[in-house]
């Protein structure tokens, strides 16, 4: 990865190396695969299954979750078991959150396909474009609330110090795209053999 933040521009790849950077980056991966996992579930419960909108938006909403949890606590560097009153229930209530706004996110779509007379194809393409705008949405909000509550290390506001901070994350710290200054020698008497 530092190859590749290293072709950004300057200001961006700085931000990048941040705590919330990588953070964020991180997050992105989970909820690239969660969103993944909801849209194919999505797809099965109005196609086959033929649910309704709501059911279907928040049984899709909770298996994202479901991989977003696993995979979350892992790129927050947390190992072991979860601190059920700190982690597992308020995770699962922001869940909860995202996944009403989900249902009705798929309520709409389905709305707006019914509509405009969208069948097969073209009523998924549209059903799972307006879940994904809203799993855009819920994303932000949850990574905010994972970041500076849930899984905060204590350093910002509101934290909760009991997180577990890995060396690699000590290395992109101490990354910096600034040169070195290295001081040159008038010295000629220098021993080249050391």
């Amino acid at each position: 990865m530092p190859k590749l933040i290293d072709r950004l521009p300057a200001p961006l790849a700085n931000r990048l190396r941040t705590r919330f950077g990588t953070q964020f980056v991180r997050f992105a991966m989970v909820a690239v695969l969660s969103l993944g996992a909801s849209e194919i579930a999505l797809f099965a419960f109005i196609g086959p299954l033929h649910m309704t909108g709501g059911v279907s938006g928040v049984c899709a909403g909770a298996i994202g979750a479901l991989v977003s949890y696993f995979l979350s606590r892992r790129a927050w560097g947390r190992t072991g078991r979860p601190d059920i009153l700190r982690e597992t229930i308020p995770f699962w209530l922001v869940s909860v959150g995202a996944w009403l706004v989900l249902g009705l996110a798929t309520k709409l779509g389905l709305y707006v396909a019914h509509t405009l007379d969208l069948h097969h194809l073209r009523r998924h393409l549209v059903v799972g474009g307006i879940y994904f705008l809203a799993n855009c949405f819920t994303f932000l909000a949850r990574f905010l609330i994972f970041h500076y509550l849930l899984f905060s290390d204590g350093s910002s506001a509101g934290g909760g110090g009991h997180r577990k901070v890995q060396p690699s994350e000590d290395l992109i710290k101490a990354e910096s795209l600034s040169p070195v200054a290295v001081s040159a020698s008038s010295d000629d008497s220098i021993d080249p053999r050391r």
